[in-house]
């Protein structure tokens, strides 16, 4: 099981709502989550063989900025 971690764009519960059937769409996403008191509005990805650059593609194409942080 990886855990991926991502700054967004996404700043609101209604944005959240927008990109929740493109997070649950994906069969190998475990869970996912994310904490928009942070700063970089993180989401987080519980996932098994997701790549980095598919979670940011996939919000990309629902029009928000996704980039994987390193930690």
């Amino acid at each position: 099981m990886d855990i991926l971690i991502f700054s967004t764009s996404i700043e609101k519960p209604e944005q959240v709502n927008e990109v929740k059937p493109l997070l649950t769409s994906v069969p190998a996403i475990s869970g996912w989550n994310f904490d928009l008191e942070d700063c970089d509005n993180i989401l987080r990805i519980e996932a098994n063989d997701v790549s980095p650059r598919y979670i940011e593609s996939l919000l990309e194409t629902a029009g928000f900025s996704c980039r994987e942080l390193e930690y």
